[in-house]
């Protein structure tokens, strides 16, 4: 009777620790189940192109972004490339990486983005520090404004030398994306179909630039923005486009008030789904 009486108290003092628990965040995979962070990782460990979905101004995500890519490096070649870099900044980005010029010669040099010393430096300093190649993948953003104002035909007005910061023209583009087809709905009155031709640039020319840049038996990690790649569209559709063999893995993030049982809007988004408390502090 007393050892009952124990196991039962024992069971009520566990369940009111878990109960008392406060996660920050929650893993599921695209059906909405729990995985660990060490099972996420071991199957990201053989692939080639992990696009890892971040919301821009999301701690947890960058915080994850640099703990996967650490990790990672342990077992894997690397090859690092963003969205938060633009192509035509690639040489001021090398020479930071070489060490040619310090965080002030890059802020003068690129256009870093605002939230960039804390969420990003870390990323590019782990390449530095480490001799790993660090691609800027996106399409300047000039070239991007100049599409959503006159369409794709505005592209053919460019010099040699503009093209070459963006993928080759003309850019393939399939208007009946969902993810496409979303954007207008979303952006209500303000949607354009230039709009979505814009948004088409940016996933085309990250796909050219990180096609362009992998290499056998290395894994490239590249941060983007998770609507770029959320339901295997955006950058993914670009890159099968280039080769559809290619071995890949995803990542996106959401939030929720509730962490603990993912809604079905979020299922499907990705292969691994980090979800955040929704109080979560924005890093802006």
């Amino acid at each position: 009777m007393k050892k009952s009486l124990l196991l039962l108290t024992l069971f009520f003092v566990c369940q009111l620790v878990v109960s008392q628990n406060k996660d920050a965040y929650v893993f599921y995979n695209a059906n909405g189940k729990k995985v660990s962070y060490k099972k996420m990782l071991k199957k990201l460990k053989d692939k080639e192109v992990i696009l890892f979905g971040e919301s821009h101004n999301n701690a947890i995500a960058h915080w994850l972004q640099f703990e996967v890519t650490t990790d990672l490096f342990k077992t894997n070649k690397l090859i690092l490339g963003a969205e938060m870099f633009e192509a035509d900044n690639q040489i001021p980005l090398n020479d930071y990486l070489s060490g040619k010029i310090n965080y002030k010669g890059l802020d003068s040099l690129a256009r870093l983005w605002k939230n960039y010393k804390t969420d990003y430096a870390p990323l590019v300093d782990f390449a530095k520090t480490n001799n790993l190649t660090f691609v800027a993948t996106n399409i300047p953003r000039r070239y991007a404004n100049l599409v959503y104002r006159k369409g794709f035909k505005a592209l053919n007005t460019l010099s040699t030398q503009e093209k070459e910061w963006m993928a080759p023209l003309p850019m393939a583009f399939d208007k009946e994306l969902p993810t496409y087809k979303n954007i207008l709905k979303m952006m209500g009155d303000h949607g354009t179909p230039e709009l979505v031709e814009s948004q088409a640039t940016k996933d085309a020319t990250m796909a050219h630039f990180i096609f362009k840049n992998m290499k056998p038996t290395h894994t490239f990690i590249h941060y983007n923005g998770s609507y770029h790649s959320d339901h295997y569209e955006g950058i993914l559709w670009y890159l099968k486009r280039a080769n559809n063999t290619i071995n890949y893995g995803t990542i996106t993030t959401v939030s929720q008030e509730d962490i603990y049982k993912l809604e079905d809007e979020h299922k499907g988004k990705a292969d691994f789904i980090i979800c955040v408390d929704s109080n979560m502090t924005n890093t802006y």
